[in-house]
């Protein structure tokens, strides 16, 4: 059944892979939601949804994302999606773990991760889920990057776990 669902700002969770990889992070955030005690609690599960089932509008932001980043000899989502190996859409899997993925890239500006960390969240089997976010600019290219796109980014993590919970999380197998 589609739900509304509340979008908290947190603290990266200690048990998140992500938290601390980098020396120096110039952009860092994290994102929680609760989820029904039907929904799946597989990461790897939830971040193929949340991101196969993004907002019409951020389509476009990527659009706008993909010219300006390819004046510059970075890499565009259509290079992303199509590169080799195991991919949730336009990210690299680096990890997939029972509790947690950890998606992501590495480019010539700046190297990111992404990690999804799903836990029981208490009364009556819900589970929390948490969206973070850590990039580390390799030059003055990613740090002018990361500080025009950053309020892009949070509006879009924001709206990517309305616009799932919304839609109707995937229900658990077992």
């Amino acid at each position: 059944m589609p739900r509304t669902c509340t979008v908290t700002a947190v603290e990266i969770p200690l048990q998140a892979s992500i938290a601390g990889l980098y020396p120096l992070t110039h952009l860092a955030d994290a994102y929680a939601v609760t989820l029904p005690a039907e929904s799946s609690a597989n990461p790897e599960q939830l971040a193929r949804f949340i991101f196969s089932q993004q907002p019409r509008w951020v389509d476009g932001l990527m659009v706008i994302r993909d010219a300006m980043v390819s004046l510059f000899g970075l890499k565009t989502a259509n290079q992303l999606s199509k590169a080799t190996g195991q991919r949730v859409g336009i990210f690299k899997i680096y990890s997939s773990q029972a509790q947690e993925v950890v998606l992501g890239e590495n480019d010539r500006h700046l190297d990111f991760r992404l990690s999804l960390v799903c836990t029981p969240s208490g009364a009556g089997g819900e589970h929390r889920l948490v969206l973070s976010t850590v990039v580390h600019c390799h030059n003055l290219l990613g740090r002018s990057y990361v500080f025009l796109i950053a309020p892009f980014h949070r509006l879009v993590v924001k709206a990517s776990l309305r616009r799932a919970a919304r839609i109707g999380w995937p229900r658990s197998t077992t």
